[in-house]
């Protein structure tokens, strides 16, 4: 993310723990409280366990219909479309054939959704979110929100992306492991929303872009994703992991909407990245570097590091590095729209908006430049500074700043899928994937814009969403 999100634990009754969710420890957790105290939070987490509730009663999805008939499919991977299409898939929401509609014999009993006259590609993946964070409550209103609310405002904004075409996302920095808990929630059939990788709390320096600056010292204060040194940072991945973390987030440079640092100044060494790499990947977990420095993104690259979120400050070099190691590069070029014409409305410090006047431009201009030179691109919003299901609006910057639109939706389908270790399930409409497919009215390959207004959204073969007409 650009800046932090401000939440933060206030007592012990907001620590992450299976309490949280409603087991039968809720007597013990509030034992340190005073008894007037302990029964008003008693009450509080009785009133959030029922907001879950009746969130949770709100799933949408229906049955899985055996099949989907296309009029126009696009194939981001191969770089073609293909006419009168007919998806067919199993029981366990797996494709099982793609083939034209004249050679295909539908099995008994299963009728096809018509998408005939509308354009079908696959599932759209965004590989920078904050599903747990909305614009409104970043700066100082975010001091005010705590980690249970935004495990709330996480299942919100996991419905609205998933609405908006987005089956896939990878969740980077939450505090209080609320993203685990949204995707343990999607993944147990309780909630709405996409597949979800997540990573926990973003590991930073103390005093750096993923350490909360907004609080004054004699708070002391310290974000829990906070460590310094090769063995403290070794020993938080394996932290994160234990409590349930899919990959890891990394501040690798200053940030945009901290405060007190800058953007293109390093913050986490060489040496200190090298250790988080080494024991994410020895335990089988990707990293992900928010680095917006030139520096500290050629010594994220140097690092192993697997992705490079934001990329703004990225010199030639850093463009031929990344090309070397094969590391994917992130840019979140729709960001600076928002923060500039939205940032003082929602609470943004007026030190972030300028430093995103300095960056925004710059960011754009490299973009271009690492497309042009075929670096590996994913694509990736940081939806949480901007609002969630609005994800889509960054097709047309992508296209504006040098793409054509089958780049664009590659880097949404099949490059995205390649980044999450997921080539083999998501990202593509083919045999053996997910049925994972989202359709529009128009020609997405005319104008890239029609992929802000998705019909039809299909998860595994559940329908969530169907207004084709």
């Amino acid at each position: 993310m650009r800046g932090p999100s401000g939440f933060r634990h206030r007592s012990p009754a907001q620590v992450y723990s299976p309490c949280f969710l409603g087991t039968v420890c809720l007597p013990e957790q509030y034992s340190e409280y005073p008894s007037g105290e302990a029964t008003a939070m008693k009450t509080y987490v009785k009133l959030m366990l029922a907001a879950f509730a009746a969130v949770f009663s709100a799933s949408t999805a229906q049955a899985a219909p055996g099949a989907v008939r296309c009029g126009k499919l696009i194939d981001a991977r191969a770089g073609r479309v293909l006419s009168d299409q007919v998806v067919v898939f199993d029981a366990t929401g797996i494709i099982s054939s793609v083939a034209a509609d004249s050679s295909t014999t539908l099995p008994e009993g299963i009728t096809a959704v018509d998408l005939s006259h509308a354009t079908c590609l696959a599932g759209l993946i965004d590989v920078h979110t904050h599903l747990t964070s909305d614009p409104e409550n970043l700066g100082y209103k975010g001091l005010g929100v705590s980690v249970p609310r935004t495990t709330v405002t996480g299942v919100k904004n996991a419905r609205l992306t998933l609405l908006a075409g987005f089956t896939t996302v990878r969740n980077v920095g939450a505090d209080g492991f609320s993203d685990v808990a949204v995707r343990d929630g999607i993944n147990a059939g309780e909630i709405d929303g996409p597949r979800m990788l997540v990573s926990g709390p973003a590991l930073g320096i103390t005093g750096g872009h993923c350490d909360d600056t907004l609080l004054a010292y004699e708070y002391h204060h310290t974000s829990e994703g906070v460590a310094d040194g090769p063995w403290a940072v070794r020993e938080k991945v394996r932290q994160v992991i234990k409590y349930g973390a899919d990959l890891i987030k990394i501040c690798a440079s200053g940030g945009v909407l901290s405060k007190g640092d800058l953007p293109g100044a390093p913050q986490y060494t060489l040496e200190e990245m090298q250790a988080i790499a080494a024991e994410a990947h020895k335990l089988g977990r990707k990293v992900a570097a928010h680095a917006h420095g030139t520096e500290s993104i050629k010594d994220a690259i140097r690092a192993g590091i697997d992705s490079i979120e934001h990329s703004s400050l990225i010199d030639d070099e850093g463009i031929a590095l990344a090309k070397q190691h094969g590391t994917f590069l992130v840019f979140d070029i729709y960001n600076d729209d928002y923060i500039l014409s939205m940032g003082e409305k929602v609470g943004m410090l007026p030190e972030s908006i300028e430093k995103e006047k300095a960056l925004g431009r710059l960011q754009r201009e490299n973009f271009r430049k690492a497309f042009q030179a075929g670096a590996k691109m994913a694509f990736g919003t940081d939806a949480g500074v901007y609002p969630h299901g609005t994800n889509a609006r960054q097709f047309a910057k992508m296209v504006e700043w040098g793409m054509q639109p089958m780049d664009a939706i590659r880097a949404a389908t099949a490059n995205a899928a390649e980044l999450l270790g997921w080539a083999d399930k998501v990202g593509e409409i083919s045999k053996g994937h997910f049925a994972d497919l989202i359709a529009v009215d128009g020609n997405p390959l005319s104008d890239v814009k029609t992929l802000e207004n998705v019909q039809f959204v299909m998860k595994g073969g559940m329908v969530v969403k169907n207004g084709v007409k």
